[in-house]
């Protein structure tokens, strides 16, 4: 994996490249490590994770998982910074928190939960994780002469989110007085994450349980890892004492029967269709089905379609649509489905039909709006598609696949210097600052383009340059 590459290579270069690659501490056991520096680091980490191929950039999926962890994260007691959450498309059970409000999801780990309530426990974990500053608490109790171990302490941390194999790896670098002072302090952590995360999670009106249920499950599954623990105990330290303590502050409270929103169940659904193979994903939901062991009929059926649609099985796969809407009137999950089979089985026509419903019903639906403008470009329609994205635009500023959309539309449009101007935007929103500054170069270079439009594009360049050589000098002085 690329991120794990960086983060290693990153690691190597102890102590003088990881020195710098870290924000400036000062004194960092009386500064701490600062909230703008952790999004700073966390930002850094994140444009290497959007270049990996297992970045799961799913419209969807990703603003599922978002809208429940802001839900959360909305609730926790110390929260004072944005939350972004991402997907991972990896079959082990596993999430992790990145410094300056980053959390990555494993979509394993949501097809592993049995409940909502059980998701929403391992990510009210995280949160808790960040809004307590673990990552600047460990680096901060450390001394400004130990900033080679400091730097090789935080990668470590990270690794250890990340990959399990490179986390000892970095450890192996680190002296054992070091080694032992972050497992100890890793176990202070996870205590207290879960103390914090157990009230976020009741605050959200979670089942509280569900984060012991989940845990007590993981901890049974190791006996029968033929590999060992699964990807979270083994990056998550967990305990007997862990669990008995978890029971000890869920006792006291209530039962309480959560039902799971329709949305978690259309996204498990969505993932197993993908990620399985179509054969086994159609034979596991007919099974569902077929002996009524579901939690969601509508569910299952949606993923049965999702399933047929990969066998290009397209009648069957309507069928099981048609029956999904008789158990569910309105769900944009089931309407975007139904466009990529239209989409598929009967054409553009067909599709833009269904997209043009379907968006009046639900205009704001970021993967409709991205379907529409991809149906728009493959019937030839680019001018429709450009409206489309750039009346979505004036909402939305930092979407960086709206900027693709335009540039593809504009491509299409042969207006090459506009096509740059949004490439580049769409690498100014992916943290890729040189990237954009070579596109618009590209753009000066084609030739097109009226006075007003070059002299704003090489405005625009100007600005972006002086921000990267800013964000580089600032790197070499860290």
């Amino acid at each position: 994996m690329r991120l794990r590459l960086f983060l290693l290579l990153l690691l190597l270069a102890v102590p003088r490249a990881l020195a710098e690659g870290l924000p400036d501490l000062g004194e960092v056991a009386q500064a701490g490590f600062t909230p703008i520096q952790e999004r700073r680091l966390g930002e850094s980490i994140m444009r290497e994770i959007r270049a990996d191929r297992s970045f799961y950039d799913d419209a969807e999926a990703t603003d599922y998982v978002n809208a429940l962890g802001n839900r959360l994260a909305s609730r926790s007691p110390d929260a004072r910074q944005d939350f972004d959450f991402f997907l991972i498309r990896d079959s082990q059970i596993n999430a992790f928190a990145l410094p300056g409000g980053f959390i990555g999801v494993h979509t394993g780990l949501i097809l592993a939960a049995q409940s909502e309530s059980e998701l929403a426990g391992v990510l009210s974990h995280e949160v808790a994780h960040v809004t307590q500053r673990h990552i600047a608490r460990m680096i901060a109790q450390q001394k400004q002469g130990q900033i080679a171990s400091i730097a090789a302490l935080a990668a470590a941390l990270l690794l250890s989110r990340v990959s399990s194999q490179a986390a000892e790896a970095a450890l192996a670098f680190g002296t054992a007085s070091t080694i032992q002072g972050q497992l100890n302090f890793t176990r202070d952590n996870e205590r207290e994450a879960d103390r914090v995360g157990l009230q976020i999670l009741d605050r959200a009106g979670f089942d509280p349980r569900g984060m012991v249920t989940f845990f007590e499950r993981l901890q049974r599954a190791t006996r029968v890892y033929e590999t060992g623990a699964p990807s979270y105990l083994r990056t998550h330290p967990l305990t007997f004492e862990r669990i008995a303590d978890i029971q000890n502050r869920t006792q006291d409270a209530g039962y309480r029967q959560i039902p799971d929103s329709l949305e978690f169940q259309l996204i498990r659904a969505k993932l197993r269709a993908q990620f399985e193979a179509p054969d086994a994903a159609v034979t596991f939901f007919e099974s569902s089905l077929t002996e009524r062991k579901f939690l969601s009929e509508a569910a299952s059926r949606y993923g049965l379609a999702a399933s047929l649609m990969r066998l290009k099985n397209y009648a069957r796969a309507r069928k099981e649509l048609d029956a999904v809407r008789t158990v569910v009137r309105l769900s944009p999950i089931v309407e975007m489905l139904s466009c990529e089979l239209a989409q598929a089985s009967a054409g553009a026509p067909a599709a833009l039909a269904c997209y043009r419903d379907a968006s009046k019903t639900y205009p704001s639906y970021r993967a409709l709006v991205y379907g529409h403008a991809n149906a728009l470009l493959q019937a030839g329609q680019p001018d429709a598609a450009l409206k489309l994205v750039e009346d979505r635009l004036q909402l939305i500023t930092d979407d960086y696949r709206l900027y693709l959309l335009q540039a593809r539309s504009y491509a299409a449009l042969n207006k090459r210097l506009a096509q740059s101007r949004a490439q580049a935007e769409a690498y100014v929103r992916m943290g890729n600052l040189t990237a954009a500054v070579e596109q618009l170069q590209i753009g000066l270079k084609s030739g097109d383009g009226d006075f007003y439009q070059l002299s704003s594009a090489e405005s625009r360049m100007r600005e972006l340059r002086k921000l990267d050589e800013e964000l580089r000098r600032e790197a070499k002085k860290q």
